[in-house]
């Protein structure tokens, strides 16, 4: 099932459907985690933009390693 979903800051707007289906994204990324090269070519072209209302470096850090992994570029506010 594909989504709408353009910004994901909660999931009470979204179905149990929509759920399901990060869920099982998630889950096929299981076996990529495990392999020696682990980027995807999913967001390559794409920049991902990083805001964080606190200072937190492990957050910042987790979240452009994901947006690498899924070959975006990245930019951090």
């Amino acid at each position: 099932m594909r989504t709408n979903v353009k910004h994901l800051l909660g999931i009470r707007e979204l179905t149990p459907e929509e759920i399901n289906s990060f869920l099982d994204t998630a889950e096929s990324f299981r076996d990529i985690a495990e392999r020696e090269i682990k980027k995807v070519p999913t967001l390559r072209g794409r920049t991902v933009i990083n805001l964080f209302f606190e200072p937190s470096t492990r957050t910042r850090t987790s979240f452009e390693i994901a947006a690498k992994r899924l070959s975006a570029d990245t930019i951090n506010i």
